[in-house]
């Protein structure tokens, strides 16, 4: 699959993505620095418990509401779904705690035009001002994803747990229909089942950092034992096609 993509990426056919669950003490600080820029944006509640859709619905910007918690990977498609219909021609993920950096969004925007690549992705290792904490097992865990990864995509990945990337069409109208909504499903998978598919994908350099409050939902050996589940699934090329 090699069609060439024609349509440029600017602020008018991007849509930003905000996937939120109970992200009440951030969501307001995300869209604030959102709001210095020109994008379109949508949060999805993610069926929070707190005010995460009171705060954000404040801040002037549509938000989607789901009834019930479907996780990242599900909330997602409910965006792309919303993009496609809405003719957006590419979406930017962020996350909805502060850990990406908004004034990168354009960078992400100038790659996908410089490239023609279908999936962008900020890569913390790429960045010369690398400031999040990694534990040991934690980085050694990504590195065998990241390699898993490259070999999948035919290029080289560093961080394919990244969710800081740009998405765009045709990889995008694919991703509404068929996604996956398991831990991981929504970075990793997503690029195993692209590049496998002959999507292209390139990666460049973005400083991502911890939270800005809270804590992760999931714990560390937790997040081990499922991290080694999609590493399997993706192993057997059992994963979500597109």
């Amino acid at each position: 699959m090699n069609c060439i993509l024609s349509i440029q990426i600017n602020t008018s056919n991007l849509l930003v993505l905000i996937p939120a669950f109970n992200e009440s003490l951030n969501i307001e600080t995300v869209l604030g620095e959102l709001a210095t820029y020109e994008y379109n944006v949508l949060v999805i509640n993610d069926g929070s418990s707190d005010d995460t859709y009171l705060k954000a619905r404040s801040c002037g910007v549509p938000v989607l509401d789901l009834p019930y918690n479907l996780g990242v990977g599900g909330a997602l498609r409910a965006g792309f779904q919303y993009a496609v219909r809405n003719g957006f021609e590419a979406i930017v993920q962020i996350d909805a705690d502060g850990q990406h950096p908004v004034g990168h969004i354009n960078n992400l925007l100038r790659a996908a035009n410089d490239t023609d690549a279908h999936l962008i992705l900020g890569s913390r290792f790429l960045s010369d001002n690398e400031s999040m904490e990694i534990g040991l097992v934690r980085r050694s865990t990504m590195k065998i994803l990241a390699r898993s990864a490259s070999k999948a995509t035919r290029t080289r990945i560093t961080d394919s747990t990244s969710g800081f990337r740009l998405i765009r069409n045709p990889l995008l109208e694919k991703f509404s229909k068929s996604f996956a909504s398991n831990y991981l499903g929504d970075t990793y998978e997503a690029l195993i089942a692209a590049g496998r598919s002959g999507y292209r994908v390139h990666e460049i350099p973005a400083p991502i950092t911890d939270r800005l409050n809270g804590v992760s939902s999931s714990s560390s050996l937790k997040s081990t034992g499922q991290t080694l589940k999609v590493l399997t699934v993706a192993l057997l090329k059992l994963h979500t096609k597109i």
